[in-house]
């Protein structure tokens, strides 16, 4: 600009209207295009966001159903469930693990095997954010040092779970099973939507068999979390579902007196109620306490328990196969009947030994004198070896085996009773195939006084017991009584699969029911003297079962023998005659004689049954929520 000329006032004026106006419009373009954004936050994608947002604080979390209880059929209660806390950590809400680990084991001393329990389960394939358990039943003070420390440990809870309890453990384990925390094979075939939030499943006897009935229906629940994932309230809930209660014809009382009866032996014992096939006591001894498997039972007591000499871990009751000994000789008593192979009024001599030929070995009798002249009926009575080593021989293995199986031998015959084994009932095809061998007169003979190849549960020898007593009319056994519910029709056992034994002539049951009646109560029965006294009328037969092989002529002296070594006490029995309340199977391992020793066993079973119960047999009652050797 030349000197002495004024500056153009009116020119920058403009210039500078112009540059407000032009930043007054883009103020109000960007507010408007900011307020534009927050309308379409606010108001258009309102809901969108809305539960954005309320993924961050609002979770879902499953609520796992009660299981149902389970009662004897006195209301006496079985199984039941007892709130619990323990310490558990979801591993994806933890920064450092091992550290989280070494300052919970400060606080609550944590033993090496909890901690190793835990690492194996981390390993496992899992749900994802899965609480994995640490510690169980914490005590008061243990909760408060928690409650303490909580702010410093996120992702470590405290919490509170409902656990199976059982109040009888150790006498109802074989029979009730036991849950245990879901395993990884377990988390395969499992539905995921009904066991979310569920760490227990069934894993043996009636826990597992009616899983679906006593797991119930899972629930859910939205809940508030702060940034560290801990609940701050409940925002909405849908209650799960409880399993339904059980009431099983198990018979707490009766249970209690066989575990009695059997203590310091190892046995067992099982009784059946013939006209419905209810099992009333299934006790196999020594038992052991289910409890500890729930929460997960540590290494070195289940190496205690697994290497124990005495096997409590193993259900004799439903897995114990043995040679039924002389307790099948009612069955064939009812074969060589039916089949026309022997009659009522043959007899044969009885010098103490039988022979298949002349020249041949000697099949001794355990009477070493021999019985003299004997019919079946007496046979039976008096337990003759002889008469039935000709019958085997005369009936062939075919047609034992035919009415062994229609008595339930050689197979599965229960309803709802899980783990039970089939035996074995010998015939032709099976040693052809399992031996490589034909089958040889011989093993008629051994098979006719129940050894040999043949073997049989405690389970099958009263079942087939049962079937004696109802002359005939089969009821599969089972555990389950009723549901204790609304829902009536709910599954209970599977429908009934056996036929009824019919024979030609009907009264050939009763004939050899008094075979089994004299065993107790005739002037030579074996067991005779188990049944002197009684107010009723009782059917019996006792049996042994060889330990290990004699020589042909060499003789069983007992005293002699190591005690595990020593035959095994068998007696199968039913009672009153007439109209049978209770039939049972007792046997007692390396006990010797069945006359002597299991057959007291099953009298005092029948006294409680039919008479009344001893005073010290009184289990807390719960408030349902709704011979000789032979």
């Amino acid at each position: 600009m030349p000197w002495g000329e004024f500056k153009d006032t009116a020119a920058e004026r403009r210039i500078f209207q112009s540059r407000t106006l032009f930043m007054v419009v883009m103020l109000i373009v960007l507010m408007g295009i900011l307020l534009a954004r927050m309308y379409q936050l606010q108001v258009i994608q309102h809901e969108t966001f809305s539960t954005m947002s309320d993924k961050n604080r609002v979770q879902v979390q499953s609520v796992a159903p009660t299981r149902g209880l389970v009662y004897d059929r006195n209301g006496v209660l079985l199984a039941e469930n007892r709130p619990v806390f323990s310490v558990t950590i979801v591993p994806e809400r933890v920064e450092n693990l091992p550290e989280t680990l070494a300052e919970l084991q400060r606080i609550l001393n944590i033993p090496d095997e909890d901690l190793e329990r835990f690492q194996r389960r981390l390993r496992e394939p899992r749900r994802p954010f899965q609480e994995l358990p640490l510690r169980y039943d914490l005590t008061e003070q243990e909760i408060a040092s928690m409650a303490i420390h909580r702010h410093e440990l996120p992702g470590v809870e405290v919490s509170a779970e409902l656990v199976r309890y059982y109040p009888h453990a150790e006498m109802t384990a074989h029979a009730l099973g036991y849950v245990g925390r879901i395993n990884p094979q377990e988390l395969q075939r499992i539905d995921p939507v009904d066991y979310a939030g569920t760490n227990y499943i069934g894993k043996s006897g009636i826990e597992r068999f009616y899983e679906d009935l006593l797991h119930g229906s899972v629930g859910y629940q939205h809940v508030e979390t702060n940034a560290r994932g801990r609940t701050l309230r409940v925002l909405e809930r849908e209650n799960p579902e409880s399993g339904e209660d059980i009431r099983l014809h198990l018979d707490m009382r009766l249970q209690q007196l066989a575990f009695n009866l059997l203590e310091g032996r190892r046995g067992a014992v099982i009784a059946i109620e013939p006209a419905t096939g209810g099992v009333l006591a299934l006790a196999s001894v020594p038992g052991f306490d289910a409890n500890l498997f729930v929460t997960g039972i540590g290494v070195e007591a289940y190496r205690e328990l697994n290497e124990s000499p005495d096997k409590p871990l193993f259900n004799r009751a439903l897995r114990g196969q043995y040679p039924p000994g002389s307790t099948i000789k009612p069955m064939y008593g009812i074969a060589g009947l039916d089949s026309g192979i022997t009659s009522r009024d043959r007899e044969i001599w009885d010098p103490g030994y039988f022979k298949l030929n002349p020249n041949g070995r000697r099949y001794r009798d355990w009477k070493r004198s021999g019985h003299g002249w004997v019919d079946l009926k007496d046979s039976i009575a008096q337990s003759c070896d002889i008469y039935f080593y000709d019958l085997a021989v005369r009936m062939g293995v075919d047609t034992m085996h035919d009415y062994l199986t229609r008595f339930g031998f050689g197979e599965q015959t229960s309803l709802d009773i899980s783990g039970a084994l089939s035996g074995l009932a010998p015939s032709k095809e099976w040693k052809r195939g399992a031996r490589n061998e034909p089958w040889y007169p011989g093993d008629s003979v051994n098979l006719g006084i129940g050894q040999g190849f043949m073997l049989a549960t405690p389970l099958q020898l009263a079942t087939a017991t049962a079937v004696m007593a109802n002359r005939g009319r089969w009821e599969q056994p089972r555990l389950l009584k009723e549901v204790i519910g609304d829902q009536p029709s709910l599954q209970g056992p599977p429908p009934a699969t056996r036929e009824d034994i019919v024979l030609a002539d009907q009264s050939d049951w009763d004939y050899v029911i008094q075979g089994m009646e004299d065993v107790m109560h005739g002037p030579k029965g074996t067991a005779r003297a188990a049944g002197r006294g009684a107010s009723y009328l009782m059917a019996g037969k006792t049996g042994t079962a060889q330990v290990f092989s004699l020589a042909e002529d060499e003789e069983y002296e007992e005293e002699e023998v190591r005690e595990r070594l020593r035959d095994h006490a068998l007696f199968v029995g039913f009672a009153p005659v007439d109209e049978p309340r209770i039939a049972v199977a007792v046997i007692v391992e390396n006990g010797g004689s069945g006359s002597g020793t299991a057959a007291p066993i099953a009298r005092a079973l029948f006294d409680a049954w039919l008479v009344g119960f001893p005073a010290e047999v009184t289990p807390v009652v719960a408030e349902a929520r709704p011979e000789e050797s032979h």
